[in-house]
């Protein structure tokens, strides 16, 4: 089982930035899959997250508005799409999945992405 992130890189304040989390080993159709990030020196932190079966996202408030979150079924893969980024949003952006269960919290994750770095210069 393997999730691989890619799409992070440094971007001004203000652009745009597409995560992509895929999916290998094994069917997820059962998973939700989230994000997460960790920035220097705090701690893991629920970004979005999503059903891979059904329905739409569910978001942390610091990012509501800004940042959606997206499946391909066909492609196994999940996307997070980032607009009007903050330098606040600077962090090591992870992908996970979790089993039947729409959750925000990390502990429900059982497959977890190496995590790709967004940066955003001010």
């Amino acid at each position: 089982v393997q999730l691989q992130a890619s799409g992070g890189g440094l971007v001004q304040a203000g652009g745009s930035l597409r995560l992509s989390c895929a999916a290998t080993g094994r069917t997820f159709s059962s998973y939700a899959m989230g994000w997460f990030r960790q920035a220097p020196g705090k701690e893991r932190e629920f970004v979005a997250a999503i059903l891979w079966s059904e329905g739409g996202g569910v978001y942390a408030n610091s990012v509501k508005g800004r940042f959606t979150i997206s499946r391909d079924n066909a492609k196994n893969t999940v996307y997070l799409q980032m607009n009007s980024l903050k330098s606040e949003d600077t962090a090591v952006y992870y992908c996970a999945a979790a089993w039947m269960t729409l959750t925000s919290n990390p502990r429900a994750y059982d497959y977890w992405g190496q995590g790709t770095l967004v940066t955003v210069s001010s």
